[in-house]
């Protein structure tokens, strides 16, 4: 079985405080596709998406990207 990221519900935390300037760089930075989701699932039970329209389009645009697949392969 494998744990549940926290990730989620801290970056959650960081939005709730008020610092949606962290939260977006740790957006930047986020380890996967399914932390994105649980993230914008924990904001819109909050209605925080509507509040930080910016966090908002940063989750939408970081999921779009990691869902793509790669353009470059290592050799």
């Amino acid at each position: 079985m494998s744990r549940q990221s926290v990730w989620a519900t801290k970056v959650a935390a960081l939005i709730n405080g008020g610092n949606s300037a962290a939260a977006i760089a740790q957006i930047k930075v986020a380890p996967t596709v399914k932390d994105l989701q649980a993230l914008r699932t924990l904001l819109s039970a909050g209605n925080l998406l509507k509040t930080y329209p910016n966090v908002d389009s940063a989750t939408s645009d970081m999921i779009v990207l990691l869902s793509a697949p790669r353009q470059h392969r290592s050799p």
